[in-house]
């Protein structure tokens, strides 16, 4: 056994081709401009089902956040989640007090008339309180921000609404198909 120790590459035996170096070179740039525009190609589709109160808030700050980061953000919103795209509808949007493990009250309580407005008056003051952003402030930024809000137009249809009832700025009139191939070509893909 030899004692000598010699180095699979000593820097006399490293000879570089030109053109790979300045391939390398170019890739290297390439992806320090990535870096800092903030674009990474990611792709992320949220999928919005329901259209409680509480329920609105996780599509719109995931989306919002990921839009921040220069993601392509789409939240896809369908049946009782295109109340919260809905400009009458989601200004009345409600907590419900009745089933939610959250609720410092049992269900016979949360049952009687009312407390659904109690609940959704509590949390309104807390976000208030808080300096939260509003629904309709989390929809402004998150257009803003180049998130696509989608409505899809089955349950467009089927709730009787018209394309004018959204806020400015929601792609309306999108199918299952269009949503699913965006779903298919992301990243990540949510259902909220």
């Amino acid at each position: 056994m030899s004692t000598e120790h010699s180095s699979p590459t000593d820097d006399a035996d490293l000879e570089f081709d030109p053109a790979e170096l300045q391939a390398l070179r170019e890739r290297v740039a390439e992806l320090e401009e990535t870096v800092a525009d903030g674009d990474d190609g990611t792709k992320m589709t949220i999928v919005a089902t329901q259209g409680s109160f509480d329920m609105a808030y996780p599509p719109l700050i995931l989306a919002s956040t990921a839009a921040a980061f220069g993601w392509d953000v789409v939240v896809f919103h369908t049946f009782w989640g295109l109340d919260i795209l809905h400009e009458e509808k989601s200004a009345g949007l409600k907590l419900s007090a009745v089933g939610n493990p959250n609720m410092p009250v049992p269900n016979a309580i949360a049952a009687l008339p009312g407390m659904d407005t109690v609940a959704t008056k509590l949390m309104q003051k807390r976000i208030d309180d808080n300096g939260t952003a509003t629904i309709e402030e989390l929809i402004d930024l998150s257009l803003e921000s180049g998130v696509d809000l989608q409505a899809c137009q089955m349950t467009i249809e089927l709730m009787d609404y018209d394309e004018d009832d959204f806020y400015d700025g929601v792609t309306t009139g999108v199918g299952a198909a269009t949503a699913l191939q965006h779903m298919a070509d992301s990243d990540i893909q949510l259902l909220v």
